[in-house]
C-alpha cells in the first residue's frame, strides 16, 4: 500500500512527537539518576522472568535473579521464585508466589530463607498511560538465627504505585514506581523499614519478550539508615 503525500506527513508528525516524548523521557530518567547520592553503596540487579496463561483469567509465572552489592562486587541474595495470579476482573488481580532465597549474613555466610508474598493489584489504563497500584502482604522465615526473634516469621506490608506510558510506534515503554516497606506485628511496626525509587525502560525485543531496564534508589530505615543505587536487568518471556 502507498502512501499519499497528506499520509505520510501525518506519519512523520506522529513520529516526530514520539521521539519527542521517549527522549524526554529518558531525560528525566537521568535526571533521576543523577539527583539521587552517588556516594553510597551500589549494585546490580540480575533477573530472568518467565509468564505462561493457563486459561483467560489464570496465569503462572517463574522467576530467578541475583542480586549484587558492595560496589557490585559482591553476591547479597539470589532467589527463585514461582507464582500463581488470577484476573478478578479487568481492573484487579490476586497473586501468591514463594520464593527461596540465598542470603548473605552478619556472619558472611550464605543460609536460606524462605518467603511468601500474596499480592492484590490493581490496573488503570488512561490513554496511552497505564497506572497501577500494588498492595503486598510479605512473611519470611530466616534460617539464620541471631537471637531468639529470628525463631518466628517476619511480617512485612508493601505498597507499589508506578506509572508507565506506551509508545505505539517504538518498542520502548518508560515507567517510574515507588515502593515503600512496613513492618508489621513488631516492635517496628508503624515505622518505615525502607523505600524505593525507579525510573526505567521497557524494551520490546519481540512479540512475547522484552527486557526492562532501570536505575532504583533505595533508603534502608531499619535497623540503620544506609542507601544503595541499584542497576536492576530483567529479561521477560511470555509463553
Amino acid at each position: 500500500m502507498t502512501l499519499n503525500s497528506t499520509e505520510t506527513l501525518k506519519l512523520t508528525m506522529m513520529m516526530t512527537t514520539t521521539i519527542k516524548k521517549i527522549i524526554t523521557s529518558i531525560i528525566c530518567i537521568l535526571l533521576t539518576l543523577v539527583a539521587f547520592p552517588q556516594k553510597d553503596d551500589f549494585g546490580i540487579w540480575y533477573s530472568i522472568s518467565a509468564e505462561h496463561k493457563l486459561s483467560k483469567k489464570l496465569e503462572v509465572d517463574l522467576a530467578a535473579s541475583i542480586r549484587t552489592f558492595n560496589n557490585a562486587s559482591k553476591i547479597e541474595e539470589a532467589f527463585i521464585e514461582g507464582g500463581i495470579s488470577y484476573n478478578l476482573n479487568k481492573i484487579i488481580t490476586l497473586s501468591g508466589t514463594y520464593r527461596l532465597t540465598d542470603n548473605i549474613e552478619n556472619n558472611n555466610s550464605y543460609y536460606f530463607r524462605h518467603k511468601v508474598f500474596l499480592d492484590v493489584k490493581g490496573n488503570f489504563p488512561a490513554g496511552k498511560f497505564n497506572f497501577s497500584c500494588r498492595m503486598r502482604f510479605q512473611t519470611g522465615l530466616k534460617m539464620y538465627l541471631e537471637d531468639e526473634n529470628d525463631k518466628y516469621p517476619y511480617y512485612t506490608g508493601r505498597i507499589k504505585i508506578k506509572a508507565l506510558y506506551r509508545t505505539p510506534i517504538f518498542p520502548l515503554n518508560p515507567y517510574i514506581w515507588a515502593e515503600s516497606f512496613l513492618p508489621m506485628f513488631s516492635d517496628e511496626s508503624g515505622e518505615l523499614g525502607k523505600i524505593r525509587y525507579s525510573a526505567g525502560m521497557e524494551l520490546r525485543i519481540a512479540e512475547k519478550n522484552c527486557v526492562e531496564m532501570e536505575y532504583i534508589f533505595q533508603k534502608d530505615y531499619l535497623p540503620k539508615i544506609s542507601n544503595i543505587n541499584i542497576i536492576s536487568i530483567n529479561y521477560k518471556i511470555k509463553f
